[in-house]
């Protein structure tokens, strides 16, 4: 039974519950798969969407998605006259 309880708190540790408004930057750099250090260094760069309340960043659920909707978009073929 233990080892149960330890593979579900594992695995919650992994991925934010999707129903949030927030996800901390720990948590985005979990569901991006990249470390920690990148996601903060991606933040202070303007590429990712943070909000600073109080001491803590926080990405908006709906912006981090909106953003990652945007980069798989394919760009509309532009059609050349001749």
């Amino acid at each position: 039974m233990q080892d149960q309880d330890e593979s579900r708190f594992e695995a919650s540790a992994r991925t934010p519950p999707p129903d949030r408004l927030t996800w901390s930057i720990t948590e985005v750099a979990q569901v991006l798969g990249i470390s920690r250090a990148s996601a903060y260094e991606a933040a202070h760069r303007g590429e990712l969407p943070v909000r600073v309340i109080g001491r803590r960043m926080l990405v908006p659920r709906v912006a981090l998605l909106r953003l990652l909707n945007e980069a798989h978009t394919p760009e509309p073929a532009q059609h050349q006259h001749q």
